[in-house]
């Protein structure tokens, strides 16, 4: 077992080998609008191998996040099925950890507190909770903090403690809903750097959705493109650049080549949830600036 892993706790070291295996399929997810049905995904299939970190990216209202609650129990689908280890998923469990783009730290709970809550709510005694809490957090840079607040910690800090939580549990599935949007670009590159060591050394299964294109090539072994509303696969790609990942390795040729792939898919997508009103060249239509300083068509 390698140094990190070796320093944790058992049911949190030990990711059980071919555990974590995510499969969606043939998924639609359908809610009603004044009195209309409206499809958010629509026959959609995704699979996450144990172990395996995988990225979904798409236009804004692709039903991304939709996705992502199906897997945390949080939303059942109207069609298809979605499995974790060939179980279906009926609501929320400690198999699946959840880290969201808002911090969700309880505010009036000090750092460790906040890391122990998932673990008190099993039962643990006091001290084997204490234990593993500041084992965690001494490995995530945090240990100092520990009876901090969360008012007093910085975004990144932040946002470090919520992966903490959601590791404290020891689950097989770590599912990320844009953890880093909220931060700014230097601290979001050394979050991607620290998620991926983690995640590298722990190998749990990761379900992450952003609409960094960028951060999605960094981080992830395969990379999922939705098209617009409703959603659906529209490509599947592999990221086969090497591991450990460095951030050096953004100005490489694969890196670029993948990169300009990725945005072409979905720029494609963008401009079909845009109702095709940006075309090639920009606006369609013939226009000039008005007297109140607002475009007008001829």
């Amino acid at each position: 077992m390698n140094t990190l892993a070796a320093s944790l706790p058992p049911s949190v070291a030990d990711a059980a080998p071919g555990r974590g295996h995510i499969r969606i399929d043939d998924v639609t997810v359908r809610f009603t609008q004044n009195g209309a049905a409206l499809d958010a995904v629509r026959g959609i299939s995704i699979d996450v191998k144990p172990g395996e970190f995988v990225s979904v990216v798409g236009p804004s209202g692709c039903g991304k996040s939709t996705l992502l609650n199906i897997v945390a129990g949080f939303l059942k689908p109207s069609a298809g099925s979605a499995t974790v280890d060939g179980a279906p998923i009926r609501g929320p469990g400690a198999d699946r950890g959840v880290v969201f783009q808002q911090y969700s730290l309880f505010p009036w709970l000090k750092v460790r507190e906040n890391v122990e809550f998932g673990l008190r709510m099993q039962g643990m005694a006091p001290a084997a909770r204490c234990a593993r809490a500041r084992t965690l957090l001494g490995l995530a840079g945090l240990l100092a903090f520990e009876n901090h607040y969360p008012e007093q910690l910085s975004g990144g800090m932040k946002q470090r403690v919520g992966i903490v939580r959601a590791l404290a549990t020891g689950p097989q599935v770590l599912l990320m809903d844009e953890p880093f949007g909220a931060l700014d670009a230097q601290t979001r590159v050394v979050m991607q750097e620290i998620l991926t060591n983690m995640w590298q050394q722990l190998k749990l299964s990761v379900l992450f959705i952003t609409h960094d294109i960028e951060e999605s090539i960094f981080l992830s072994d395969k990379v999922y493109v939705m098209t617009a509303r409703p959603g659906r696969v529209k490509a599947e790609i592999p990221i086969p650049l090497p591991r450990p990942r460095t951030a050096e390795m953004s100005n490489s040729p694969e890196f670029i080549a993948i990169l300009q792939r990725l945005r072409a898919l979905i720029r494609e997508e963008s401009l079909a949830a845009m109702g095709g009103e940006l075309r090639e060249g920009g606006l369609g239509g013939d226009w000039h600036l008005g007297k109140g300083g607002v475009g007008e068509a001829l």
